[in-house]
């Protein structure tokens, strides 16, 4: 997982497997940097990622909680159709919406932030 920081949004982009063996390492360098840096919204970018189960939701879950008490919003970048799929039954693709780029998951936090 690499990670950048852009105008207080995190990206998150996560590539080859989001699964019980990877899922508290990222949770933990994700936690530290949402909660050392002025972050306010994150974007999980899924576009290289081969694998997730249900510890990859958790994940999702837990960021989602604590940006949603900062205020700020998760979306999720994805153009996989497995990994479409595991978002769509776990009800996370309603939740959070899903963008195919990350600069798409960009303009859609710039666009609600001026509403």
């Amino acid at each position: 997982m690499t990670t950048e920081l852009k105008n207080r949004i995190l990206i998150a982009h996560i590539d080859g497997e989001l699964d019980h063996y990877s899922a508290s390492e990222i949770r933990r360098k994700l936690d530290r940097e949402i909660t050392g840096c002025s972050v306010k919204h994150l974007i999980f970018d899924f576009s290289d990622l081969s694998f997730m189960d249900s510890s990859g939701l958790g994940v999702i879950i837990g960021r989602y909680k604590k940006i949603k008490e900062k205020n700020g919003k998760v979306l999720l970048v994805c153009n996989k159709a497995h990994v479409d799929k595991l978002l769509s039954v776990s009800g996370l693709k309603k939740l959070l919406g899903v963008n195919k780029t990350v600069e798409g998951a960009m303009k859609q936090i710039k666009e609600e932030k001026k509403i």
